[in-house]
């Protein structure tokens, strides 16, 4: 093994082991001072249950031994319980610890990410028992699909392999799974009592760092993706930056158009919807595709989180405007603007390869987007007719964190005794 590819993995993991405070933060922000406790606890909790089965089941359900040769789940007794883990393959270019360690953070992000359409009016027990379902009956077949590729000894996902489409980090494992889940979410959890209001985040610095923080870790999670500290690493890391800058600035620009201001909000979701775009494609395009991607994210994104008003759903942190449209912006440019010189090797329409791979990304995103909802759907319905999602509409307006947490995000000073002053 090359101790400094170990090294920088270890170091990718960490990083995107950043990204669920990161989202915490960036979520926490968003949502009303009586709820950012729930909210931030929603992202910790799904993270944590994940983790627990990834051990169990699910690493085994990614990369085991695709059941009957299909390419649609991997065995999930295969490395059941990680104990293969333990002990060191000289031939691997990575222990399998580690590997195992960071695909399960992605596990973690990505079931977090849904939280974020049910934000103040989902019962916690209800969330949980929710994320541990999603993971292992949407995301962990999804991520068989895109994430294990053929070797020798073990027949992978039929995205990877039979179709052949290119998602270097996660683009559609990831975010659009992530996103069309959300959608499917809130559709089946209904509006909240002050759906349709102006959107009044609690604390907008918390915002700024929380996307601050995500961007740090997506370092992790793209650059990482790479498994190697080389050029394709290095490549992936300039075009994650440059993607993010043009986001941010993309969705800027049209909130000064349309609106007279640039916002805080929106310059930080502009920087995420990019960097949700950019991962899919960060190792297919040049510099310049990563700045078009970026871009073009920024904008569509910025101009997409205005549909849940005019389609009635109730998506509270804009899961669906940046995760699901973003997800779907990187995935099908690349079959516009990949480059063979890139480390992914293969080219799109503006760089000569015709339309072959458009057409093969355009196949992998519908699969993605259909099986997603339809689980996701199916799931949160039987929650809601067991033991139900909402919580009471009084705790709903009175706030989620005092009566299902017993606790304040911020303590006034009637709460303090004197005693307690002192």
């Amino acid at each position: 093994m090359d101790s400094g590819n170990v090294a920088w993995i270890l170091t990718s993991a960490a990083l995107v082991a950043l990204m669920i405070p990161g989202l915490a933060l960036f979520y926490g922000g968003m949502v009303s001072s009586r709820r950012i406790l729930n909210m931030m606890l929603m992202c910790f909790g799904g993270a944590a249950l994940v983790a627990l089965l990834w051990v169990a089941f699910g690493y085994s359900a990614v990369f085991g031994d695709s059941l009957g040769g299909l390419g649609l789940l991997g065995d999930p007794l295969a490395f059941a319980g990680l104990d293969a883990a333990l002990t060191d393959d000289p031939d691997a270019g990575i222990p399998l610890a580690l590997f195992a360690s960071f695909q399960l953070l992605f596990a973690a992000v990505t079931t977090a990410l849904v939280a974020g359409a049910a934000a103040g009016r989902m019962k916690f027990g209800a969330w949980l028992l929710f994320a541990g379902l999603w993971a292992t009956f949407v995301y962990f077949p999804i991520a068989h699909w895109v994430f294990a590729f053929d070797s020798d000894t073990v027949v992978g996902g039929w995205i990877a392999n039979s179709l052949g489409a290119v998602d270097f980090a996660g683009g559609t494992a990831v975010h659009m799974n992530a996103g069309i889940a959300a959608l499917a979410l809130a559709i089946v959890l209904g509006k909240s009592k002050d759906w349709g209001g102006p959107a009044r985040p609690h604390n907008r610095p918390l915002v700024l760092v929380g996307a601050g923080l995500l961007w740090i870790g997506w370092y992790g999670f793209n650059a990482g993706s790479a498994l190697a500290a080389g050029n394709a690493a290095s490549v992936v890391f300039l075009n994650t930056t440059v993607a993010a800058c043009a986001g941010l600035l993309g969705w800027a620009l049209v909130d000064r158009l349309r609106h007279g201001a640039v916002t805080s909000l929106g310059s930080a979701s502009g920087l995420i919807a990019a960097l949700v775009a950019i991962t899919p494609a960060c190792g297919a395009v040049s510099p310049l595709g990563a700045i078009a991607i970026g871009a073009i994210a920024g904008v569509v994104c910025c101009l997409a989180i205005e549909w849940k008003f005019r389609l009635g759903f109730d998506d509270s942190l804009d899961v669906v405007g940046v995760h699901l449209v973003g997800g779907i912006i990187g995935t099908l440019l690349i079959g516009l603007f990949a480059t063979a010189a890139a480390p992914n090797g293969r080219a799109g329409l503006f760089y000569g390869g015709g339309f072959e791979l458009l057409g093969v990304q355009t196949v992998a995103t519908i699969a993605v987007l259909a099986y997603s909802f339809a689980v996701t759907w199916l799931i949160a319905k039987a929650i809601q007719k067991t033991v139900g999602l909402r919580i009471p509409e009084e705790h709903e307006v009175t706030g989620i964190d005092e009566h299902h947490h017993a606790e304040r995000a911020y303590e006034d000073d009637e709460a303090v005794t004197p005693a307690q002053s002192v």
